[in-house]
């Protein structure tokens, strides 16, 4: 018996609330889930609610947005410069990534892979790390790194965008608060600015969609989405992200286990 679309929509907003900021990728836990109910959902689906997710989430960056736009200010300039180049860097090679037709596969194998992957260089760079000095600057490096990351992220389904970005910047000496915070303040125009293009473009082709529906799953995701990253932000005060490469390595087992025959 097919499930009901209101139901299905809830539980996608619910997936992508949870997983679009914490470190085990949105894009391949909605493939997965979307595999599990039989419902493929359109790209314009999966990018509106995506929208409503970062969205949600600047009522939890009010200060630091409310720093960056006092740009005179030395501080606010440089790190307003480091968001707008990592920015910039995203998009131009997002629009090469689009133009060559590079897609997401939407098979399971690729994502369980990378979830395993992202899992063992999570606990590869927490355990390098760990008694070695860090900071909480933001370095050009980092910049440059946090940039190629998200592209690395748009091609890779598992990979994480939020994952790789605070991985490698920690790797760089950038602290876990740090860290995560910058792929935070970088992840939101750029995320929006994907997702703006990628729904003209979805218009612009005949798209169709249920709005009412589109309208449930941004709503729940977004709402999910403040609750999930305000945890997050109290939870690596004190934690580090081994939890989140345990979890990716036992969820890519899992699923590769559920691939073979039985």
């Amino acid at each position: 018996m097919a499930l009901p679309n209101w139901f299905v929509v809830v539980v996608l907003g619910i997936v992508e609330g949870v997983t679009e900021f914490i470190p085990v990728s949105s894009t391949g836990h909605l493939l997965i889930v979307e595999h599990w109910l039989g419902a493929h959902k359109s790209d314009l689906f999966n990018v509106v609610i995506q929208c409503g997710a970062v969205l949600a989430v600047l009522p939890l960056f009010k200060e630091r947005i409310a720093m960056l736009l006092r740009w005179k200010e030395p501080v606010s300039l440089t790190l307003n410069l480091k968001i707008l180049v990592a920015f910039l860097i995203t998009v131009a090679g997002g629009l090469v990534i689009d133009k060559m037709g590079i897609e997401l596969p939407e098979t399971v194998q690729p994502v369980a892979a990378a979830l395993i992957v992202g899992g063992l260089l999570f606990l590869a760079v927490e355990f390098f790390m760990k008694g070695k000095p860090v900071t909480g600057e933001i370095t050009w490096a980092v910049v440059l790194v946090v940039a190629a990351s998200q592209l690395a992220a748009a091609i890779f389904p598992g990979a994480s965008r939020s994952g790789l970005t605070i991985i490698f910047a920690m790797l760089l000496g950038a602290n876990r608060v740090a860290a995560t915070e910058f792929s935070f303040l970088v992840g939101i125009p750029t995320l929006l600015a994907a997702g703006g293009y990628k729904i003209l473009k979805g218009l612009k082709s005949g798209a169709q969609e249920d709005w009412v529906l589109l309208g449930l799953g941004t709503v729940v995701a977004a709402v999910v989405s403040f609750l999930a990253v305000k945890w997050l932000l109290r939870y690596i005060q004190s934690h580090t992200f081994v939890g989140f490469g345990i979890y990716r390595i036992i969820f890519g087992l899992v699923l590769l286990w559920a691939l073979l025959p039985h």
